[in-house]
């Protein structure tokens, strides 16, 4: 965790809430996990306070459930908003992804090679945390390379949602988690805005399909104990 010692008590709420975000982001937690506030403040080295005070921003922006300050959970996700959530990745990443064609440099292609590179010795060892943080480099390099960082903003919040569905589903997913980087890459090398489109489009879709099949799983599990 971050060190949060010397901080004043607005920027460690600051400093608090955005640790939380990356490790949402990154998939350091699963659906239906419990938060406890102690529990994080002593992991971060803080008191309750600005603890208390990211859960309840973090659940405002719908990435955490709090019934209660004894039931903070990481929510499931129901079929229809992951597919909203989904449809707009693609719109968003797949801008990302053809304005980054337009100006990658072999710097910015290095990076990506050597993340990819790095993701695929997460999954021959089963590693699903460093494989999921990893993914979410990937995606998020895309933006940054654009310099598009109003963007890059936007999909932090989406992917708050999205970073534990991803986390759920990485090793289970195997090849179909990584596999559509590949083509990513070699149309950033080739500065091919409409094929880079296209690859993570099929990357959020396809690579994405084992995310839908557990949560269509998980809800017809629901209907059959209704």
């Amino acid at each position: 965790m971050p060190e949060f010692a010397t901080l004043d008590h607005e920027s460690l709420s600051s400093a608090v809430y955005g640790a939380l975000c990356d490790a949402l982001i990154q998939g350091r937690f699963q659906p239906g996990d419990r938060l406890k506030i102690r529990d994080l403040a002593e992991q971060f080295g803080t008191s309750v306070t600005p603890i208390r005070d990211a859960i309840l921003r973090l659940a405002n922006e719908e990435a955490i459930t709090f019934r209660s300050p004894r039931d903070i959970r990481i929510p499931s996700m129901s079929e229809s908003r992951y597919r909203e959530i989904r449809a707009i990745r693609v719109k968003l990443e797949g801008l990302a992804a053809e304005t980054a064609a337009q100006v990658a440099t072999s710097a910015d292609i290095d990076c990506l090679e050597q993340i990819l590179r790095d993701n695929e010795r997460a999954i021959a060892d089963g590693d699903r945390l460093k494989g999921t943080e990893l993914n979410q480099a990937f995606h998020f390099m895309l933006p940054e390379i654009a310099g598009l960082p109003v963007l890059n903003g936007i999909l932090r919040r989406l992917w708050l949602q999205m970073g534990p569905l991803i986390s759920d589903a990485y090793i289970p997913g195997g090849r179909a988690m990584i596999d559509h980087h590949y083509p990513v890459i070699e149309a950033l090398k080739r500065h091919d805005s409409a094929a880079a489109c296209m690859a993570i489009v099929d990357d959020i879709l396809l690579g994405g399909k084992p995310i839908l099949e557990r949560i269509e799983r998980e809800e017809r599990l629901q209907m059959m104990r209704a």
